[in-house]
C-alpha cells in the first residue's frame, strides 16, 4: 500500500478533502486540526471528501470524519459528501453506518472541475497522552453512531483509556 497523505482545497464555499493512499493515525492530529478549522468557518457551504485513491483508512481517521459530519450538520446545516469508488472501502463506510451521516456517491463522473489541491501537513508534534485523546475521542464518535460500532469499538475504548490514566 502506498504511504498516505491527504490533500484539501477550498473554492467557493466548498471544502475539499482528498485521501490518498493509506490514512492511518499518523495523519490524525494534522486532520483533526483542519476538521475543526472547517467547522469554524461559517461561509462554508460544503464538504466533500475524496476517496476515490485511498487504499485504506484506519477507524481513528474514520471516527474525525463521523465527527466532521456530525458537527457540520448540527453548526453548519449540511451533510457532507464522500466520493467513494473503492469496494473495500465503500463496504467499511456501510458497515459503520457512515450512510446514515453522508452522502456517499459511489461513481465520479469527469463533469467535476480541476482544484488545486495542497498537502496537509503531518508534521505536527503532539504528546502521546494527546493522541490518544484524540484516537479515543474519534472512536467515541463512532460507537455513538450505532450499536454494532458500539460493540466494535468499546473493549478497544476501554483499554485506551485505562492506559491513558496509568500512562
Amino acid at each position: 500500500m502506498t504511504s498516505g497523505k491527504i490533500q484539501y482545497a477550498e473554492t467557493h464555499g466548498a471544502f475539499i478533502l482528498k485521501f490518498i493512499g493509506d490514512v492511518r493515525l499518523t495523519l490524525s492530529s494534522a486532520l483533526d486540526k483542519k476538521l475543526e478549522s472547517i467547522i469554524q468557518q461559517p461561509d462554508i457551504t460544503s464538504v466533500v471528501i475524496d476517496l476515490t485513491e485511498t487504499q485504506g483508512i484506519d477507524s481513528t481517521s474514520l471516527g474525525l470524519l463521523a465527527r466532521l459530519s456530525i458537527q457540520s450538520s448540527a453548526r453548519l446545516g449540511f451533510v457532507p459528501t464522500i466520493h467513494s469508488t473503492n469496494e473495500d472501502i465503500n463496504r467499511i463506510l456501510i458497515t459503520m453506518g457512515f450512510d446514515q451521516v453522508f452522502i456517499i456517491v459511489h461513481e465520479v463522473g469527469d463533469s467535476r472541475k480541476p482544484v488545486i489541491l495542497h498537502d496537509l501537513p503531518c508534521s505536527e508534534e503532539n504528546s502521546d497522552q494527546e493522541i490518544m485523546g484524540k484516537v479515543i475521542t474519534a472512536h467515541k464518535t463512532l460507537m455513538d453512531m450505532n450499536e454494532r460500532n458500539r460493540q466494535e469499538f468499546q473493549d478497544l475504548v476501554q483499554q485506551l483509556e485505562r492506559d491513558k490514566t496509568t500512562g
